[in-house]
């Protein structure tokens, strides 16, 4: 696993993108030893103008002062104890965001910075966070409710990298991260599934939310082509 980061710094990234009135999403790639690897930075803004910053990407300075124009950020999500590469560096800039990680996580995190709850309070019912059952409580996700309907925010529970190419994306796909269609990689259902029954139901839960207009994954594209048959495929194809 690549080493957190000490200071600032930047890797090739887009422009953030407004996918709802109080939701902003941005990609950059991370480069890996046999590949660059896609991965997303998720923002969701809350009624007061505090932001909730999950899975957290380091942006270059026009970046962070249009994000600080948006709202406040006042919560660090590190979504699982893989994704802890910026998390020391954003918790530096910004001292006085609270630290959440879910609580099968918890003991990676606090390697690299203290965590401050596994269950927080945002104070606004239409931002959401859940530690995802089956997943040996390692993995988080967000439901965030807006004037466009519903996006679900998932972490490395679900993979929908389709655009791979050359010799990195064989390798993406021989690995399992990289696909046709939006699917569980095979590495998280060895290594990170405890319970496919209880993720199973999880995913048919959040199949009948009702907008539900994009599913937003850490890697790959957005899902927002009939994103509840997404998950009751994604549900069917535990067994």
């Amino acid at each position: 696993m690549t080493q957190p980061f000490q200071q600032w710094k930047v890797l090739p990234h887009g422009k953030l993108t407004s996918v709802d009135d109080n939701l902003l999403t941005v990609v950059g790639d991370l480069h890996m030893p046999l590949t660059d690897l896609p991965r997303r930075m998720t923002v969701a803004r809350l009624a007061d103008g505090r932001l909730v910053i999950f899975s957290a990407i380091a942006l270059d300075e026009d970046e962070m002062l249009a994000l600080e124009r948006f709202g406040t950020p006042a919560f660090l999500v590190v979504p699982n104890d893989h994704h802890r590469l910026d998390a020391k560096i954003w918790k530096d800039r910004y001292p006085a965001m609270q630290v959440v990680a879910p609580e099968g996580a918890r003991a990676k995190v606090e390697e690299i910075l203290g965590v401050d709850t596994t269950a927080p309070e945002f104070g606004d019912p239409n931002v959401q966070f859940v530690t995802v059952p089956g997943t040996h409580g390692h993995e988080a996700a967000l439901v965030v409710r807006g004037s466009q309907g519903t996006t679900l925010v998932l972490n490395d529970i679900v993979g929908n990298i389709r655009d791979a190419r050359g010799f990195g994306g064989w390798f993406l796909r021989l690995m399992g991260f990289a696909g046709d269609e939006p699917h569980i990689p095979a590495p998280v259902k060895m290594r990170m599934i405890d319970d496919k029954a209880a993720l199973r139901e999880q995913l048919m839960s959040w199949s009948r939310i009702d907008p539900l207009s994009r599913i937003l994954v850490s890697h790959g594209a957005e899902i927002d082509d009939h994103p509840n048959q997404a998950l009751r495929d994604l549900a069917s194809s535990l067994g």
